[in-house]
């Protein structure tokens, strides 16, 4: 069976477009090298999949005939990815600037909030300095 196909049978993909586009920019590796969407797979191979910033490693059971149901999937794939890239990917989730870098698109409640705020000091601040002013030159 084929790499990209395999992929997509046991769910590791939604499409198997997204599984040939995959192979192809190299975020799948068989021992280590590159590979094409063509490339048939065996058992006992051991595939990376460099997938959400996470390198999954798995190692091939069994061939399925067609696409599997998600109780299946065990049945021909081990999934012997290290514990630390999932640790990794949960500290990631914890940094500031994972989703978005600050200042780039729509500001978040949380941003709009800040601003409201300085523009409400601002207005308050010169409104003062109005009435400082006008109660001054009446003297």
């Amino acid at each position: 069976m084929r790499v990209d196909k395999f992929l997509w049978c046991v769910r590791f993909f939604k499409t198997r477009s997204l599984a040939t586009n995959a192979c192809k920019t190299g975020k799948v590796k068989i021992k280590g090298a590159n590979i094409k969407p063509s490339r048939e797979v065996f058992p006992q191979d051991k595939i990376t999949i460099r997938k959400n910033q996470i390198n999954y490693e798995i190692e091939l059971l069994d061939v399925p005939t067609s696409r599997l149901g998600a109780k299946l999937v065990g049945l021909y794939i081990n999934d012997i990815t290290p514990k630390e890239a999932f640790e990794k990917m949960e500290l990631l989730k914890y940094s500031k600037d994972y989703y978005r870098k600050k200042g780039v698109g729509r500001p978040t409640k949380k941003d709009r909030r800040d601003i409201d705020d300085w523009f409400e000091e601002k207005v308050e601040a010169n409104e003062t300095k109005v009435e400082d002013k006008g109660e001054s030159e009446k003297e």
